[in-house]
């Protein structure tokens, strides 16, 4: 395969498309936490159906991407990328004009289909394009210009919840996903072999039915009681495919993914870490934005500025972060990050009605971004590092899953977290949100734990110079990234 040099026409517009696309994929991922109070008031929207917005698009994300990880690999990331691009370009019109809370499910249904095709996509098209030696300090740049984006949207989604109404937060991309189409008429598709499509469509079924009873189940039983037959039946479904999941992938000739890649214990460590930890990340970014504007009576703009410190605080440490995993390997790194966003778990859960913001929720903002500076760069090198080049998209399309998977359990559990039932989000606040805070800083923990115990440097250190040298690598935090 012909790799690409970074100075070139070729590299910056291969870097302009793929921070646009991780761009993207967190704006329709985290904007719409701003707007949920918005949405359930102009839609009529219970508990259950402003989760659902939320899920829904998660969920899809989540089932979609393996699958789409395969596709890139055989037709090319690049054409996948622009069909991915064009899908949410539609869907988030339709978003934008949703008349019915049903009608808005349904089309940010349709925006994680495009997203789960361009999540995997953007990370492996950038690897797979660039040359070896410009590969790390491309990430960097991707990364830093991308965290940059995530920044400034949800405070911008805010200000036009306040000012224009939530709809136009859903057409916040539409400029980005004109800009990377643009970008991509000169990026050319990868010139290596396509490897053979595995359209796994009993491992695709299995994974879209058991994430999304166990989704189901979580969603309404917080609203209609566990003892609901809906409820049951969902859970057994969902439960029973996700443990089927597994035989029925040996079975299949060309998997969805082939399980080859779980026999690296370096591998599996830490996409386990992956969905305990940005589980507790997507909850508790939804928790606090719920808390500032339902509790503490923050505007919407306010609200989706109260994490830019934490947005500032990653994208200074993560070159560092960067520039020590070939030193000491990344290990030691992401269990101090993961724990530091444990403490900020617990500094936040104290926040209520009458605090400040400078005692409430800076404090614990600066400790979270301190640990996503020190974590996350050390994930994504290592997550890489397990694999060889011909695996980067179906492993990125593997460590985004468990990323989203652990988003959607999380968020969808919210509810029961905070005890919420069929009542108003607000009022179960007021009780359930230092609980849950607290519960999402074990989860944290947990995380440190298996990282800890189970992941090791030796791998990471001797592939570090490759994809991680100390010229810096900022990884995203958006799946891994977006």
């Amino acid at each position: 395969m012909t790799t690409t040099p970074l100075r070139s026409q070729v590299g910056v517009a291969l870097i302009a498309a793929t921070v646009l696309a991780s761009m993207v994929g967190f704006l329709d991922a985290n904007v719409v936490n701003v707007a949920v109070p918005a949405i359930g008031k102009d839609l009529g929207a219970g508990v259950a159906g402003l989760q659902w917005a939320l899920t829904g698009y998660l969920l899809t994300v989540a089932a979609l991407l393996l699958l789409s990880g395969a596709l890139a690999d055989h037709f090319g990331r690049r054409r996948i990328l622009i069909i991915g691009l064009l899908a949410m370009l539609g869907s988030s019109v339709l978003c934008a004009v949703a008349p019915t809370i049903g009608v808005l499910i349904a089309a940010r249904v349709l925006q994680g289909a495009g997203a789960a095709m361009v999540v995997p996509t953007s990370l492996a098209l950038l690897n797979g394009t660039l040359r070896v030696g410009d590969r790390a300090r491309g990430i960097g740049i991707w990364a830093g210009l991308a965290t940059i984006g995530s920044t400034v949207g949800p405070y911008a989604g805010g200000w036009l919840v306040d000012h224009a109404g939530w709809r136009w937060i859903f057409l916040l991309n539409v400029p980005l996903i004109l800009l990377a189409l643009l970008a991509l008429r000169w990026v050319p598709e990868a010139t290596d072999e396509p490897r053979p499509l595995s359209l796994d469509l009993a491992g695709a079924l299995l994974a879209i039915l058991g994430i999304g009873g166990v989704i189901f189940a979580l969603t309404r039983g917080a609203a209609s009681g566990w003892a609901d037959t809906a409820v049951l039946v969902a859970g057994i479904v969902g439960v029973a495919a996700l443990i089927a999941l597994t035989p029925v992938e040996r079975r299949v000739k060309a998997p969805m993914v082939r399980l080859s890649l779980f026999k690296s214990r370096q591998f599996d460590a830490i996409n386990v870490t992956t969905v305990l930890f940005y589980g507790a990340l997507a909850a508790g970014g939804y928790l606090l934005v719920l808390q500032c504007q339902l509790v503490l009576g923050y505007t919407a703009a306010q609200a989706g500025a109260v994490a830019i410190p934490n947005s500032i605080l990653f994208l200074v440490l993560s070159p560092v972060a960067g520039a020590l995993v070939p030193r000491i390997g990344p290990r030691w790194l992401m269990v101090a990050g993961i724990v530091s966003v444990a403490a900020g778990f617990a500094w936040l859960s104290q926040a209520q009605a009458g605090d400040t913001y400078a005692s409430a929720i800076l404090p614990g903002v600066l400790l979270q971004g301190l640990g996503l500076g020190l974590a996350v760069t050390p994930l994504t090198s290592a997550v890489l590092a397990a694999v060889d080049d011909a695996d980067l998209g179906e492993a990125s399309a593997v460590n985004d899953a468990a990323s989203r998977v652990g988003a959607v359990l999380a968020v969808a559990a919210v509810p029961l977290l905070i005890g919420a039932g069929g009542g108003d989000l607000g009022g179960a606040l007021v009780d359930g949100f230092r609980p849950a805070m607290l519960v999402l800083a074990v989860f944290c923990v947990l995380s440190a734990l298996v990282t800890g115990v189970f992941v090791s440097d030796r791998r990471a250190v001797a592939k570090a110079p490759r994809l991680a040298p100390p010229a810096a690598c900022h990884a995203c935090a958006l799946p891994a990234t977006s």
